[in-house]
């Protein structure tokens, strides 16, 4: 079983839903202490009180260079290390390319591709200097494309680019960097979809059903975990089988 026995994490997006599954199973995998990083703090707070001691709460805009640096040392100061970044805020503005706003474009690459790029410049620097590191980023799916998400595939596109540079930059420095590609989590964002949409979304799902925050958590744990340590560049698909065919 993977733990993560004296280890110091950062999650970002981890106020709720996937982000806050995974700050949860980094702590009950023994993890010495996760920081909630999140726009939101009071979000940030509550779930960090849901957790346990072992949790801070920290609020960071992740589109921010000052604000990620600042973060970076509140966590510093809390922890005196950090061992594992998990870059998984992430924001939708979904439209058809016509229709889709400069704005809307900016806002989820600023977010979504800006926000891991602030992020491991500001924690790569003190993983290095340890020699040791986990970089887990969360992707999607829709990385390969999707109907109405341009702007949001291109950024977890990106991802999927600058999580294989980064493997090979930092391989030689004790750094593992690595994906995921969750397919049709159940989170709130998902359980907003209309009924019909949905049903037909989980037909296509050779699984037959949605994926849970817990089932992406544990792949987490695993990348971010010592057993993944020859492990670095790859992409792990959480999608219940849906590019089988």
């Amino acid at each position: 079983m993977s733990d993560l026995k004296g280890k110091f994490a950062v999650v970002t997006g981890a106020g709720k839903g996937i982000g806050a599954a995974i700050a949860a199973r980094f702590l009950r995998e023994q993890a010495a202490g996760v920081a909630i990083w999140d726009y939101d703090l009071c979000l940030a707070e509550q779930t960090a009180v849901q957790l346990g001691g072992n949790a801070v709460a920290i609020c960071c805009d992740v589109s921010d260079s000052a604000q990620v640096a600042a973060a970076t040392q509140a966590t510093l100061a809390a922890f005196g290390r950090i061992d594992i970044l998990v870059n998984n805020a992430g924001i939708t503005r979904d439209a058809q390319f016509q229709n889709m706003t400069e704005k809307q474009w900016n806002d989820v690459l600023r977010i979504n591709l800006d926000g891991p790029y602030h992020c491991c410049k500001h924690v790569v620097p003190l993983m290095r200097e340890q020699g040791y590191g986990r970089i887990v980023n969360i992707s999607s799916s829709s990385a390969n494309g999707n109907f109405g998400q341009a702007n949001y595939a291109a950024s977890k596109a990106g991802l999927l680019g600058l999580t294989k540079t980064l493997a090979k930059e930092l391989a030689g420095k004790g750094i593992t960097v690595n994906a995921i590609t969750p397919a049709m989590i159940d989170t709130d964002m998902m359980r907003a979809v209309p009924e019909k949409i949905l049903s037909r979304y989980i037909q296509i799902i050779p699984l037959q059903r949605l994926g849970t925050v817990d089932e992406l958590a544990a792949a987490a744990l695993f990348l971010a975990s010592d057993d993944a340590s020859f492990i670095t560049g790859v992409t792990l698909p959480v999608n219940g089988g849906t590019f089988i065919y």
